[in-house]
């Protein structure tokens, strides 16, 4: 790989080669599990379509994902930050909705959420007009694109903050779920013994000029699958405090108790602004 001109590509190429082999030559792979190993590569790309991502399911769940993540952000994870993996269901054409707007596109039955966000420098100072993308499972925990029970875009938004760097929206309390287990990332998660669910959690994209794009998710304090989350999303900084509520006086007409609020600060680090690739359309 000498001659190869890019020095970053002769510098990953190089690496990947020497690590596959080291990997090989640990284990003494065997010609029949090199074989499978190769059909499990091609069943990953078979079972990836416009509506489902099996690579990024397929990082995720062995943590590659959210190393990636934590070597990128926070001082190389060195410290707690509030960036997160990306998943698998991300969209980027969002509809845009008014600050305070609901997300629920059809009728979603659950416990109504209140969510006020904060987006701020690390002085604390108001960042305005950030692009912000919401995305959510239903309180089955289901993605719209997975449940053709919901509406197309159902619990997606694009929020535009305000002067004070806020934003706020309605939508009902997420669920935890188990990622798609149809395809060979599933068998893999059976072949190892392990379960397959998320906690709960909302996921937001925040990008604007001037600032490294911020993708996050925020988990439900409450969920049982914090400490074993199938994608190893958690960190003690995404951990959200979602407010159960019985009584007093409802945010909105029409809402019954219980309903819960979030409410939520962010913060935006000085760098490049770029959206990632879609991982589903």
């Amino acid at each position: 790989m000498e001659t190869a001109s890019n020095p970053r590509i002769r510098q990953v190429a190089e690496a990947f080669v020497r690590h596959v082999h080291a990997f090989a030559s640990e284990v003494k792979l065997t010609e029949r599990e090199f074989e499978f190993g190769i059909d499990f590569l091609n069943r990953i790309g078979q079972a990836t379509n416009d509506s489902h991502n099996e690579g990024i399911l397929f990082a995720d769940a062995i943590g590659l994902s959210t190393l990636v993540c934590l070597l990128n952000n926070g001082n190389a994870g060195a410290t707690e930050t509030s960036a997160a993996l990306l998943g698998p269901f991300w969209r980027a054409s969002s509809p845009r909705t008014d600050n305070g707007g609901t997300i629920v596109r059809s009728p979603t039955p659950g416990p109504e959420l209140f969510v006020t966000c904060e987006f701020i420098e690390a002085s604390g100072k108001p960042i305005a007009g950030v692009e912000v993308d919401v995305w959510q499972s239903s309180p089955i925990g289901l993605y719209e694109n997975q449940d053709e029970t919901q509406a197309d875009m159902n619990l997606r938004g694009k929020f535009t903050t305000d002067a004070a760097g806020r934003f706020g929206f309605r939508s009902v309390k997420p669920a935890g779920y188990p990622v798609p287990t149809d395809g060979p990332v599933g068998d893999m998660l059976r072949a190892q013994s392990r379960h397959p669910y998320r906690p709960a959690h909302l996921h937001f994209l925040g990008f604007k000029h001037g600032y490294k794009t911020l993708i996050t998710q925020i988990f439900v304090d409450d969920d049982t699958h914090l400490e074993s989350d199938v994608v190893f999303g958690v960190t003690r900084a995404l951990i959200g405090d979602y407010r159960r509520h019985d009584n007093g006086t409802p945010p909105a007409d029409g809402v019954s108790a219980p309903w819960y609020t979030l409410e939520h600060r962010f913060v935006m680090e000085p760098g490049e602004a770029v959206l990632p690739q879609p991982p589903i359309k």
